[in-house]
């Protein structure tokens, strides 16, 4: 996790409107710095900037018909950096396309509908939640580590 205060989200979706729609919906949290990409290609190039997690479309094809779909980049992520936490919407409200992105490690799906910021909030809450106990957990272990040394 990043060590300012702020928390950097990446946000990949082929739909210009709502990506717009995330980030109006982001500008209320001003501890959010949101990066947002149109592609899973572009959202590769960018790994070196570090998100802290990355909310993902599925299919990623309204831009261009040969470009990498969502579970393709999200395997490319998972392959450069299996620590960034992927959270996969999609307008599809299919149980086996939701356990299809778990399958390919994704932490969660979110169906996009009228409470899918609402469920993203709460989504985000619990990875930065989890990412400074992890932190927290690592600190104490070196700790304890070198008294022993």
């Amino acid at each position: 996790m990043n060590s300012n205060k702020s928390a950097k989200i990446f946000v990949v979706d082929d739909d210009i409107m709502y990506l717009k729609m995330i980030e109006i919906e982001f500008l209320q949290y001003p501890d959010f710095k949101l990066e947002t990409y149109a592609t899973g290609e572009i959202c590769i190039e960018n790994l070196s900037h570090e998100p802290d997690l990355i909310i993902l479309d599925y299919h990623l094809d309204g831009v261009d018909k040969h470009v990498m779909n969502g579970i393709q980049t999200l395997d490319k992520i998972k392959e450069i950096n299996p620590r960034i936490p992927v959270v996969m919407l999609s307008s599809q409200d299919k149980i086996e396309v939701a356990i299809n992105c778990i399958h390919h490690k994704a932490f969660d799906y979110i169906v996009k509908s009228e409470t899918a910021f609402l469920r993203l909030q709460k989504v985000i809450a619990t990875i930065l939640d989890t990412q400074k106990l992890e932190v927290s957990l690592e600190w104490y272990m070196e700790r304890m580590l070198s008294r022993f040394k």
